[in-house]
């Protein structure tokens, strides 16, 4: 059986089943946050740039695209921030706190009423994003024991993926339906709903007692770091260039209708979902190998 952290107790296998769940439904509400805004990009350049979307659709699609790179860029801002000061933390509670920002943020982003507010709630609401997703793993990792920590990360992970397959397509569904604000206030409602889980069944874990932000952000002196960051960076930023505009590609290209985009999303996620859970095997096998091949798909694909 798994410990915790401090090694003063057993986990039953449920106990750990349902702490992993808990966890991916964390990564169920951020890949719906995150990704519930590319099929719903033209009901926001709509609603919130109407002057520009009434002279030219395209102009206003481009230009709402500004949302989804303001919550990238609080991802990028957030995740080594928090993440080093808050090393200490423990790590149910470091995770507590980062689902409550979560909340409210999509909160906000749902009620702000103008294009620059809600650009700022994307920002603000992104910041917990990676750190999320860091100490999730972590936890995850510890969960499954030795052997098994990739395929407890990627289970952390399959939480994303499957709100690709699931969430998104709902929820871009609801946003055509009921307004693009219904649909955040129902992401806020499953990052609500994570923090219940977490509190109830996620096992404490201390945080590092000795770490400190000047030491965490050392790492950052090593080149390998950057590579590695680099190859992450260039990687998604491939993905994401075509998955931003997904919408306009499937009605304005393909000349699909809007009811088009939810099934699009869902073939998508699909995709992703099976290579994580593939991934997180094989990367318990070799990292490297495993790199090397999942490289070797994304560039066939394209």
């Amino acid at each position: 059986m798994p410990l915790t952290s401090d090694g003063s107790m057993t986990l039953s296998s449920t106990r750990v089943r349902l702490a992993l769940l808990a966890l991916a439904l964390g990564g169920f509400g951020i890949g719906s946050t995150e990704f519930v805004a590319m099929g719903l990009l033209p009901n926001l350049a709509q609603d919130l740039l109407p002057g520009v979307y009434a002279a030219s659709p395209d102009m206003a699609n481009a230009q709402a695209g500004w949302l989804i790179s303001a919550y990238a860029l609080g991802v990028v801002v957030g995740a080594p921030t928090i993440a080093a000061a808050a090393a200490r933390w423990p790590r149910k509670q470091l995770l507590l706190a980062l689902l409550g920002a979560f909340t409210l943020g999509t909160i906000a982003s749902a009620l702000l009423p103008s294009f620059e507010t809600v650009l700022v709630a994307r920002f603000l609401a992104a910041l917990p994003h990676g750190a999320y997703f860091g100490i999730a793993s972590l936890v995850a990792a510890d969960l499954m024991g030795p052997g098994k920590r990739a395929r407890g990360i990627a289970l952390v992970l399959s939480g994303l993926t499957i709100a690709n397959v699931v969430g998104v397509p709902i929820i871009t569904w609801i946003g055509q339906t009921s307004g693009w604000r219904v649909a955040y206030l129902v992401v806020a409602g499953i990052f609500a709903l994570t923090a219940a889980a977490v509190a109830i069944f996620v096992p404490f874990q201390a945080g590092n007692p000795d770490a400190t932000m000047r030491a965490e952000l050392r790492a950052f002196r090593r080149l390998q770091v950057w590579i590695t960051l680099g190859i992450g960076a260039i990687g998604f930023g491939g993905l994401f260039a075509v998955y931003t505009y997904v919408a306009p590609l499937v009605i304005e290209i393909t000349g699909l209708s809007a009811a088009a985009v939810p099934l699009v999303l869902v073939v998508v996620g699909l995709g992703m979902t099976v290579g994580n859970f593939a991934g997180g095997a094989l990367a318990d096998w070799s990292v490297r190998r495993t790199m090397y091949i999942a490289f070797g798909v994304l560039i066939g694909a394209s």
